[in-house]
């Protein structure tokens, strides 16, 4: 374990897993924005384009379940802080021609650490509750391209991907 690069900052000097010490770190403002896709059938499609399913309007449950991840974040993550969040938003994107939902969160935070994951664990939640919507219409529905497009604040500086801008 002693080969770890010395920027792995979860393990301390014996390899054992730690939650970082932010305690001597300044409260930024921080924020961060993930998208994620959803590939489906053409009827599924439409079912989410209807927002109309015995289940409820699954675009409506998948948004909402992505800002109850977000929420939930250092419950799943186990060396994530616990973060007061401000703002949570998650919206879809419906692709015709891929046929595909894409969603987006933006997390924001006025903390000691960024919401990275909270913005990617929103869109991981969202990606999972729209597939358990439209399941009974097409199991063979896949989620891919989980990423985090952009993050400011904090002392690492702000990132933005070439990602960023895609559908």
């Amino acid at each position: 374990m002693n080969d770890r690069p010395s920027e792995l900052t979860h393990f301390d000097e014996a390899g054992r897993p730690r939650m970082v010490d932010v305690s001597d770190k300044d409260a930024t403002a921080r924020r961060a924005t993930a998208s994620g896709d959803v590939f489906m059938s053409e009827a599924a499609l439409n079912a989410a384009k209807d927002r109309d399913t015995k289940k409820g309007d699954p675009i409506a449950v998948a948004e909402l379940a992505g800002v109850m991840a977000a929420k939930r974040t250092a419950d799943l993550i186990p060396l994530c802080h616990p973060l007061p969040i401000s703002a949570v938003q998650v919206t879809t994107q419906i692709d015709d021609n891929r046929r595909c939902a894409t969603f987006t969160a933006t997390v924001k935070t006025t903390g000691k650490t960024g919401v990275e994951m909270e913005a990617l664990t929103a869109v991981s939640g969202a990606c999972l509750a729209l597939y358990d919507m439209l399941k009974a219409v097409d199991k063979t529905m896949s989620i891919s391209n989980i990423t985090l497009l952009e993050k400011t604040g904090g002392a690492s500086g702000d990132y933005v991907s070439a990602r960023t801008g895609d559908p």
